[in-house]
């Protein structure tokens, strides 16, 4: 089923509002090179947007459900472009390092719901049968935002270093005027967020974050291991992308019909044999190989968890529940590279995978005490409302 129009709207909107998250490491570093002669305060600042981004996101996924979300949206993403004006503004003036960080702060806990926010907006713009497909093409395109960000901030800062702000807060702006506005007025009343039944999900988006960290930020220490040049880098990164990239293709065209939670399971074990061989430091062979696996089931696994999130979330809680998703895997990453800073290269990979085997044992283990509360309730005479068997386009 081709997705519609709308969708692309939805797609273009969501690009332009992650596309700053992108650009904002390379391009805070550039800022304080400018100014200080030094990248390190750039470094903090950055600290500093993601810690802000991480603690905001379930109050701003809240606040959006509370206003509205496309009204919300419009409004959160209006306020984050002016912070980064006033951000470039300060630069320009020549002020110091701690005005600066108390600046970042602004933008890192306006944007840490956006991405729950437009995900809450999805159901709307497509049929509900073709929402694995459009899951698995946003997951394509943030490939390609992800790898775009740092080139336009290279190619901006040629001309000056305000300019990736600039343009920064042009693409928050940007992504306000692109906000989809077609929603149905929720109730929130009585509504909670089903931590418990969600738990499984969070727990792969966790997984997610954790391994994938382990790679994409030590790309050179990895190589360095293998005795090859520091340019060869790019080429662990290519590999992870482009399998990302493949994965979520071949998803997208024919998801399996499996029940979701077989799905999640085969593929947090891909994720397990991955990290496993990064960790065991075999060569090239290992290396890529392991990056490629990593890849090839990144994508569908933030599909599969996606939908089944959706499920369980009340209608009147999608944009919190959604951005405490994204912020639950912000923080596996986090702490994947927390532990490339202060373990051995080869631990850290192993924590990701103890991370994928944790999610797997919660999948298999939560999934038997339903089966057994449904079995029960079969028996008491109750209708059993087994959710595990759905198929991933029926929610």
């Amino acid at each position: 089923m081709a997705l519609t129009r709308e969708y692309w709207h939805w797609s273009a909107g969501i690009q332009l509002a992650r596309l700053p998250a992108t650009m904002a490491p390379l391009a805070f570093t550039l800022l304080t090179t400018a100014i200080t002669g030094s990248y390190r305060l750039g470094g903090v600042m950055m600290a500093v947007f993601v810690a802000a981004e991480l603690l905001g996101a379930v109050p701003s996924g809240r606040l959006l459900d509370r206003l509205g979300r496309a009204r919300g949206l419009v409004l959160l993403l209006t306020c984050a472009g002016g912070t980064l004006a006033a951000i470039a503004a300060a630069a320009w003036a020549g002020l110091a390092g701690p005005v600066l960080l108390a600046l970042v702060v602004l933008p890192g806990a306006i944007t840490g719901g956006l991405s729950g926010g437009f995900r809450s907006l999805l159901p709307g713009t497509i049929p509900a049968d073709a929402l694995p497909r459009a899951v698995s093409v946003d997951a394509m395109l943030m490939e390609g935002v992800l790898i775009a960000g740092p080139l336009l901030v290279s190619v901006c800062g040629l001309a000056s270093a305000l300019l990736p702000l600039g343009v920064m807060a042009a693409a928050y702006l940007g992504s306000a005027i692109l906000v989809p506005h077609k929603e149905v007025e929720l109730e929130r009343a009585g509504a909670r967020l089903p931590i418990g039944p969600a738990a499984r999900w969070l727990a792969c988006q966790f997984a997610i974050g954790h391994l994938l960290s382990t790679i994409e930020v030590a790309p050179l220490p990895l190589v360095q291991r293998l005795g090859a040049a520091p340019g060869t880098a790019g080429l662990v990164i290519a590999v992870l992308s482009g399998a990302s990239i493949v994965g979520s293709a071949l998803y997208a065209w024919r998801a399996p019909r499996w029940a979701p939670i077989r799905q999640a399971t085969l593929l947090l074990c891909g994720f397990v044999v991955s990290g496993c061989l990064v960790a065991a430091n075999l060569g090239w062979a290992g290396l890529l190989i392991g990056a490629a696996l990593l890849g090839c089931c990144t994508g569908p696994l933030v599909t599969v968890a996606s939908v089944q999130l959706q499920r369980l979330l009340p209608e009147g809680r999608r944009a919190e529940g959604f951005s405490l998703s994204f912020a639950v895997q912000g923080t596996g990453f986090a702490l994947g590279s927390l532990s490339l800073g202060l373990l051995p290269l080869w631990a850290a990979p192993l924590l990701g995978v103890v991370s994928s085997a944790t999610a797997c044992v919660m999948l298999s283990v939560l999934t038997s005490r339903e089966a057994q509360h449904d079995r029960g309730g079969a028996q008491a005479g109750s209708a059993p409302g087994d959710l595990r068997l759905a198929e991933p386009g029926n929610g």
